[in-house]
C-alpha cells in the first residue's frame, strides 16, 4: 500500500540502472526522491531542499562514498543508509563508526529495502517530532550523571544542558539500554529495539554503534563506565538511573 507523500528521500549512485530501481521502487511506496550521480550533485541538492533520508553507494566511480557519508554526517544528523557490494564488511564497520545508520548489500532485496527505508523514517521522525507546549510537564525524564534523556521529547542532554547531537539509531539504542539499566542485553535484543523489523544483519552492527554512543557520552571512551561490556552476553548500562 502507498504512503501519502511525507517524506523526500535522495539517492546518490552512479549507476542509472540503479537510480532508476530505487526511484521506482521508492515513489511506488509513496515517497518522493530524487537522484544524484555524485558529491556535487548530492551537495547542491541538500542546499536547495530538505531530505528525510539519503541512500548513498559506498563505491562511486571516483569518488569516496565513505567520506561523502562523513562529510553529510558532520553537516547533520539526517539518516544515511549506505549500499555496498557484498563481501565488504570491514567498510560497512568503517562506515557505521563514522557515519552511516544502516547498510545494504547490492543486490538486496525489494521487500527489506522498503522495510528497513521505513524503520529509519520511522525512528527519524519520532526523534524530531516537536512536542506541545501544554504537555511539557508530562515529559518523561530519565537521569544519569548529570545526563537527561527526555524520552518525551526524545532529546539527551548533556550536564551543562546542552543538547547532544544522536542519529536515530543511536538515541534508540541509548534509550534502551537506559530503561534496562543494570540488566545485560544481548546484541539480538539490541537490535530489535533499534531496527524494529527483523532481517540478517552482521554481527557488528550494534557493536560500533555502541562505539560511537560511548565518544559521545563517556567521560573515556577507552574506559566506559556507563556502557560495559558483558563479553559473550551484550552490553549493560552500568549508571544510577533516577526519574526525574
Amino acid at each position: 500500500m502507498a504512503e501519502s507523500v511525507r517524506y523526500r528521500i535522495l539517492v546518490v549512485d552512479d549507476e542509472p540502472a540503479m537510480c532508476e530501481l530505487l526511484q521506482d521502487l521508492l515513489e511506488d511506496s509513496g515517497y518522493e526522491v530524487h537522484t544524484a550521480p555524485g558529491g556535487e550533485q548530492m551537495r547542491a541538492a541538500l542546499k536547495d531542499s530538505v531530505y528525510s533520508l539519503v541512500i548513498l553507494d559506498l563505491r562511486l566511480k571516483g569518488e569516496d562514498g565513505m567520506q561523502l557519508a562523513k562529510e553529510l554526517r558532520q553537516r547533520s544528523s539526517i539518516p544515511i543508509m549506505m549500499l555496498t557490494g557484498k563481501g565488504d564488511e570491514t567498510d560497512r564497520i568503517l562506515g557505521l563508526e563514522i557515519a552511516a545508520d544502516d547498510f545494504l548489500m547490492k543486490p538486496f532485496n525489494n521487500r527489506e529495502l522498503l522495510a528497513r527505508v521505513r524503520a529509519m523514517l520511522r525512528r527519524s521522525t519520532e526523534l524530531s517530532s516537536p512536542v506541545s507546549r501544554n504537555d511539557e510537564y508530562r515529559h518523561e525524564r530519565l537521569s544519569f550523571d548529570g545526563w537527561i534523556l527526555d524520552l518525551t521529547a526524545r532529546v539527551l542532554s548533556r550536564p551543562d544542558g546542552s543538547a547532544e547531537m544522536l542519529t536515530a539509531a543511536e538515541y534508540a539504542l541509548l534509550e534502551a539500554l537506559v530503561q534496562a539499566h543494570g540488566r545485560v542485553l544481548s546484541r539480538e535484543q539490541l537490535l530489535e529495539e533499534t531496527r524494529g523489523i527483523d532481517t540478517d544483519v552482521f554481527d557488528r552492527t550494534i557493536d560500533v554503534l555502541i562505539l560511537r554512543l560511548r565518544r559521545k557520552i563517556e567521560p573515556n571512551p577507552s574506559q566506559p563506565r556507563y556502557i560495559r561490556t558483558e563479553r559473550g552476553l551484550g552490553y549493560q548500562f552500568c549508571e544510577p538511573v533516577v526519574q526525574c
